[in-house]
């Protein structure tokens, strides 16, 4: 089985490219009464009002263990939160929030801050999106010692599948007769292996990767009518890993050793050029504990563009070695979202298209269950377990 990572804690600023507008402190009392001072109940309503957008969402897990399963996003959601969840995809985060009373200095000083670290962008992110964002800054998160990918290569091991390691170009129908002599529809994929060009057959194909031209660029051949292309742009989110001193005159410390953040979330704010910086800890969870920021460490720091030299030198005092990744690491959300289709064909499904409504490893780990148990009622007819409404109250009853 897999373990979890030693948690490594750190205290938090938010800076607003003049000066930092909150800082945590190691004291519980401290913050509460710091935050109740700036925001008044606003972080308690935020708790609140998150909480309850997750209580609904997790309905999925006891759907699916039920086997049921939907053959669109949009019905998926509709069948957890009902039109309050259909509406927090038409609308922005900071337009849900201003509409449940929460104050613009919350919105732009907390909020805000959290959509940046999380997404690269700033309020105007859909609403259910935005309440993602925002479970993701509380407490409680975990990860797995070894690095999170030891999930992916768990569940592959436990599948037994067969992994090919190639690049899929393109998916064609194809029909083919039976042993029986009666006609079976078939996809054809064709795919790039370090041997070659290869093509294969299967019943039924499930594209778990971004359908775009920069991503996973499948083209499907004779369709009819054809496969549609999804205008859905992803934004590009620069990661840079810096191992040195952080600079911490450029946040206005005179004094260095007083300097204990090891995270800065910043608001809107034009002449920031930085997203968000925080130290990151080994996978392993060895080393690193206790060491205050600042000294040498590791900081992560997102960016919208690559950093300069000139952008390093203001941040860190010293440097000795740097490491970029430039990524399409989550859609560009503009409300009102439509998502792409589940179901492309008669037997190809689709999971990427969840990413419209919130982007996170918990919701492909959602899709994927929805596309395996929808394609499994499908091909035996099983229409009493798609699409469904009423689940809530209909799985009640049955206890």
């Amino acid at each position: 089985g897999l373990s979890v990572a030693p948690a490594h804690s750190s205290l938090v600023g938010i800076y607003n490219g003049e000066e930092f507008v909150f800082e945590e402190s190691g004291w519980y009392v401290v913050n509460l009464l710091k935050l109740l001072w700036r925001y008044g109940l606003n972080p308690l309503r935020m708790y609140m009002w998150v909480e309850d957008v997750l209580d609904k969402f997790m309905r999925i897990y006891r759907y699916q263990t039920h086997d049921y399963a939907f053959s669109s996003n949009e019905r998926l959601l509709h069948a957890l939160g009902g039109n309050d969840f259909t509406r927090m995809l038409n609308q922005t985060i900071d337009e849900a929030m201003q509409k449940a009373g929460f104050s613009h200095k919350f919105i732009n000083e907390v909020v805000c801050p959290a959509m940046r670290v999380n997404y690269g962008q700033g309020v105007n992110i859909n609403g259910f999106v935005g309440a993602v964002s925002l479970a993701g800054v509380e407490s409680g998160l975990w990860s797995v010692k070894g690095g999170n990918k030891l999930v992916c290569t768990g569940l592959i091991y436990a599948s037994k599948a067969d992994v090919i390691p190639g690049t899929v170009l393109s998916i064609e129908p194809k029909i083919r007769p039976r042993p029986t002599g009666d006609p079976a529809k078939l996809y054809q994929v064709t795919y790039n292996t370090a041997s070659g060009l290869t093509a294969d057959t299967y019943d039924i194909v499930v594209i778990a990767a971004p359908l775009s031209r920069k991503m996973a660029n499948i083209t499907f051949k004779n369709f009819d009518p054809p496969v549609p292309e999804f205008p859905n742009p992803y934004h590009q989110t620069v990661t840079t890993l810096v191992h040195g001193r952080l600079n911490a005159s450029f946040f206005g410390y005179r004094d260095p050793s007083a300097f204990h953040l090891g995270a800065i979330f910043t608001t809107e704010n034009p002449k920031l050029f930085v997203n968000s910086l925080g130290v990151v800890s080994p996978v392993e969870g060895v080393g690193g504990e206790g060491k205050p920021p600042s000294q040498s460490a590791v900081w992560k720091v997102f960016s919208k563009e690559a950093l300069t030299k000139e952008q390093l030198n203001l941040l860190f005092s010293s440097y000795d070695s740097v490491k970029v990744k430039r990524w399409l690491a989550y859609p560009r959300y503009s409300p009102p979202e439509k998502c792409p289709p589940v179901i492309l064909h008669d037997k190809i499904y689709y999971l990427n298209g969840i990413e419209r409504a919130a982007s996170a490893v918990e919701m492909s780990a959602i899709a994927a269950k929805n596309a395996a148990l929808l394609a499994y009622h499908r091909w035996y007819g099983n229409s009493d377990r798609i699409d469904q409404e009423d689940l809530h109250e209909k799985l009640k009853t049955e206890l």
